[in-house]
């Protein structure tokens, strides 16, 4: 028998360190009460959140009152995000390990040390949190897809164990500078019956607020759970439009499904607070002691596949308090995927049209790209989140409910998701989501992953540069073979039967981001970082008949809590290796036919017994494994190693063929 907690901590997820650079400190958390009183103005507190800081010599840095900008969010009556903002010339010194401590104080006057309330997120012979501010960059960490209920390892407390050694050792040339998470943070569509409890009960415990549905067959997210369907039948309650003419003719070849694509709707999440409460239970250990898993009114026909999904659901949360420790210590960027969202998101024009004409998918749609920016986008840099902060302040108050529709409007509206950063090498980071070049010549073809104008913005950006990291959530090389059978249902109308996710599909989107490689004034030294896929591979890729081509490696490093099915991706691996590999005359026939693409070769160490099953293929060249990309760099910027860390602790180094 599970025992229940009763005592709601105070704060229910965070610190998470979110953008770090010599003039910016950037810190999110989810409190349970509210902090002392707001003043008038909407983005600041007065007194609720004192940070202090401290360079590696335990000396304080001196905050100027001007330089603190504390932004909050009100979620229901027991759940509060708050955000601190500390612009100041010269805060830090670049590339150096500073530590830092908050003071909490409530609206009852209470005050609270963070080191004290949260004394297990601290590492050995610490007393206070420590961070590295990252300009010159030497180790960055990468990885996509984690799904709670995905039956193995997560990959993720693996971080965690990598800082503590660093720590220990006080190895400040190899701590990791940043950690990327470059799409699927969260499966909103995709989600097990233990975690949708645990969520129905998170919404109660914080007293989430509710929203009314219009379109749909239950009247508000109250209902929602009084509903037969609540529980593995969702996809009975998803829209079907009546509003749109010929929706299985044009919308489902080769799957019938509801308006949204997911395979996996069964537990579709639909309501704004149960993706609130999905998020504070992906990256929070601290409600799970709040929440019971036995469910005693699911009909019998589910309940072998509840057990089951309880067992990875338990095992998941295992790995939580590792996780909440090493995103205290580390700058955590963030940019979402389809899995973010719902599946298939944006990935034709029809989608689309069906998908936002119809009043309640709109509505779910918005609901998770909301959630995105209160828990992922408010933390990047400013430029992507600074145009919603004054509708988000208004919305995410007692007023919640006659601004909600309003600030789902807003947020669809907003066009500055992506974002850079100005560190060594210069770090791009992609919107492949929402700034989508649609096909005009047939409504069923998959949309170009970013337009002409953003592409064109892209190539602006990198003009000048030595050396870039460019992240995108899909691969810009993908594995070809897999490609081609895209290409073979994108042909018969069926994109969305095969996720056609990538940046081929589109004619326009691929002639211009190979033009942008095949530019002379691209950087020399360019690094792409991707996930999505499901499996891991690194490709060497130059321009063929170019003396002077630039160098290219694309770091595929997916999912930290995710695989690809191992016997069908096993045979994809040979097929592509006989068909597309390096010396094959079919790479002429393909749209990067001027590029050579190289794989390197995936090496274990330690060598285990299980060595054939994880490295696929007789050369081993695609990992499919839950796993973390661990990039390292020279002092010029340029990429020196390419490896996992897999969820056993285990590491894989990609090298070259010689």
């Amino acid at each position: 028998m599970t025992t229940i907690t009763t005592t709601i901590p105070l704060v229910l997820a965070g610190p998470i360190i979110r953008h770090i650079s010599t003039d910016v400190f950037t810190l999110w958390l989810v409190t349970s009460e509210e902090l002392c009183a707001q003043n008038s103005d909407f983005d600041s507190t007065s007194g609720a959140l004192s940070p202090s800081l401290f360079n590696s010599s335990n000396q304080t840095i001196e905050i100027r009152p001007n330089s603190i900008e504390i932004i909050h969010f009100k979620l229901g009556h027991k759940a509060f995000i708050y955000q601190i903002l500390i612009t100041q010339e010269a805060l830090f010194q670049a590339n150096a390990t500073f530590f830092y401590d908050i003071e909490i104080t409530t609206k009852s006057g209470k005050s609270y040390q963070l080191s004290n309330v949260l004394p297990d997120l601290l590492y050995p012979n610490q007393a206070q949190f420590s961070v590295k501010c990252p300009k010159n960059l030497t180790t960055v960490i990468h990885g996509s897809c984690r799904k709670a209920h995905f039956s193995g390892d997560d990959a993720l407390p693996q971080l965690d164990n990598l800082l503590a050694t660093k720590i220990n050792k006080q190895d400040l040339e190899t701590r990791p500078d940043i950690l990327l998470l470059t799409g699927d943070q969260v499966y909103v569509d995709d989600v097990a019956g233990p975690m949708l409890f645990a969520i129905q009960q998170v919404i109660d415990l914080l007293g989430l607020f509710h929203e009314k549905f219009e379109g749909s067959q239950v009247q508000d997210s109250i209902n929602l759970w009084d509903s037969q369907d609540a529980f593995y039948e969702r996809e009975n309650l998803l829209p079907k439009s009546k509003d749109t003419k010929n929706l299985n003719k044009s919308f489902f070849k080769g799957k019938k499904k509801p308006i949204f694509t997911s395979v996996n709707a069964s537990n579709h999440l639909i309501a704004l607070n149960e993706m609130v409460a999905l998020y504070l239970l992906s990256w929070s250990s601290r409600l799970w002691p709040l929440v019971s898993f036995e469910k005693n009114d699911l009909k019998l026909e589910y309940q072998d596949r509840y057990n089951n999904e309880k067992l990875a659901i338990k095992n998941f949360v295992k790995g939580l308090p590792a996780v909440e420790r090493a995103f205290a210590h580390v700058a955590t960027y963030m940019i979402f995927d389809d899995h973010d969202v719902t599946d298939d998101w944006n990935l034709t024009r029809a989608w689309e049209e069906e998908v936002y004409a119809n009043p309640f998918s709109n509505r779910i749609v918005g609901n998770a790209l909301v959630a995105y920016y209160l828990f992922q986008g408010i933390g990047n840099p400013e430029s992507a989140w600074r145009g919603l902060l004054k509708d988000a302040s208004t919305c995410f108050s007692d007023n919640f409910e006659s601004h909600h529709a309003k600030f789902i409007e807003k947020v669809y509206k907003f066009e500055n998701w992506h974002y850079g950063l100005d560190t060594l090498p210069k770090l791009q980071v992609l919107d492949t989501r929402t700034q989508r070049w649609r096909s005009e010549s047939n409504e069923h073809k998959p949309s170009g992953l970013m337009d002409w104008e953003n592409l064109c913005e892209l190539q602006q950006n990198l003009i000048g540069e030595e050396s870039v990291i460019m992240v995108s959530a899909a691969p810009v090389y993908g594995v070809k073979f897999i490609e081609a059978i895209q290409k073979l249902f994108i042909v018969f109308g069926g994109a969305l039967v095969v996720d056609a996710e990538n940046w081929m599909a589109h004619k326009g989107t691929a002639s211009v981001m190979l033009n942008i490689f095949r530019h002379v004034k691209t950087p020399p030294h360019f690094i792409v970082l991707s996930g999505d896929v499901h499996y891991s591979f690194v490709y060497d890729v130059g321009l063929r008949f170019r003396r002077n081509s630039p160098k290219i490696v694309q770091f595929t490093a997916s999912g930290i809590h995710n695989e690809f099915p191992k016997t069908l991706i096993t045979w994809f691996e040979r097929i592509n290796r006989w068909f597309y590999g390096y010396r094959s005359p079919l790479n002429w026939l393909t749209k990067r036919r001027n590029m050579s693409i190289k794989e390197r070769n995936a090496i274990y160490s330690p060598v285990s017994t299980d060595t054939i099953e994880r490295g696929i293929g007789d050369k081993k060249d695609i990992v499919n494994g839950t796993c973390l990309g661990l990039l390292t760099l020279n002092d010029k910027g340029h990429e020196s190693g390419c490896r996992l860390i897999l969820a056993d602790g285990s590491i894989v180094e990609f090298k070259q063929e010689h």
